[in-house]
């Protein structure tokens, strides 16, 4: 059985872990609450700017030259992956990880045994797991959540961008947490270059997309392309975000709760442990009395 000091100090070690995780739970609501806003401002933006990219496409009369639409054998893969800085938020890193190397196992399993999968990390655990497994890792953009803001995340897609125009990569895929709700994150993995028609945007008939041009269709379908990009990977960036303060609030709820479990439990083993103590010192009067009256 453990001494009543060693009890003590475990219950001293938890009480202030419980503190820290109830501060950070705190922290973790202050920053969903802000993360929650700026997603829920983005989505119709981000939508709407997707959906008039498809409408106008779909009723182009001419197919607008873009580097960026280039369709290519898929020889070079790079792999766009969005986790957290820091840690203590659950299985939020962990399973955008998984999710990563599921793709490359069952889509790019060829190219990965030539070494022609590369990641691009946005968020530094992610940069630290795939570094750890050999693949080649861009981490020029890990650091984005401590300064969100769109012009920082637009640098990151320009480079994207540039690559693939390049030629360097032939496949760019995009994989992150969409934040449903505190509890629930949906991971996705999403084709982000070439740019490719939606199939359902084939369907509009003629006069409903019969649109008239200024100054020319391909001017504009050249500035909605590169914007396009930038919005999707700037909100995949703020649904990662939320997501990210979304678990971690989840994952120090649960912690706080279980060191007041613990607590309990050590609570009930130092009294126990005191009650023995104090019982044995009693036996050891009585018996060193008895001791005296036979002598």
């Amino acid at each position: 059985m453990a001494s009543l000091k060693e009890v003590r100090n475990r219950i001293v070690s938890v009480n202030s872990t419980q503190q820290i995780t109830k501060a950070m739970k705190m922290v973790a609501a202050a920053k969903l609450r802000r993360a929650q806003d700026n997603i829920l401002q983005m989505r119709p933006y981000a939508q709407k700017l997707g959906q008039m990219l498809s409408t106008v496409s779909a009723g182009s009369e001419s197919s607008v030259d873009s580097p960026l639409k280039a369709v290519r054998a898929a020889e070079k893969i790079l792999i766009v992956v969005v986790t957290s800085d820091r840690g203590l938020c659950g299985a939020f890193n962990t399973n955008i990880i998984k999710a990563t190397l599921q793709l490359i196992s069952e889509k790019y399993a060829v190219q990965a045994s030539k070494g022609n999968v590369e990641i691009f990390a946005i968020g530094k655990k992610g940069a630290e797991a795939f570094s750890r497994r050999g693949f080649v890792v861009n981490t020029a953009y890990t650091d984005l959540f401590t300064r969100l803001k769109f012009v920082n995340v637009k640098e990151a897609a320009e480079k994207i961008m540039k690559d693939f125009s390049e030629g360097r990569y032939d496949v760019v895929d995009l994989v992150y947490n969409e934040f449903k709700n505190v509890a629930t994150q949906i991971i996705h993995t999403d084709p982000y270059l070439p740019i490719v028609a939606d199939s359902s945007t084939q369907k509009v008939k003629a006069p409903e997309v019969n649109y008239i041009f200024e100054p020319n269709e391909e001017e504009i379908l050249a500035e909605l392309i590169p914007k396009s990009l930038k919005i999707t990977l700037y909100r995949a960036v703020l649904e990662s975000n939320a997501s990210e303060q979304g678990a971690r609030m989840t994952a120090m709820d649960k912690a706080t709760d279980n060191a007041q479990e613990l607590l309990k439990a050590l609570k009930l083993v130092y009294n126990r442990t005191r009650q023995a103590a104090i019982t044995t010192e009693i036996l050891e009067i009585v018996g060193g009395a008895e001791a005296l009256k036979s002598a």
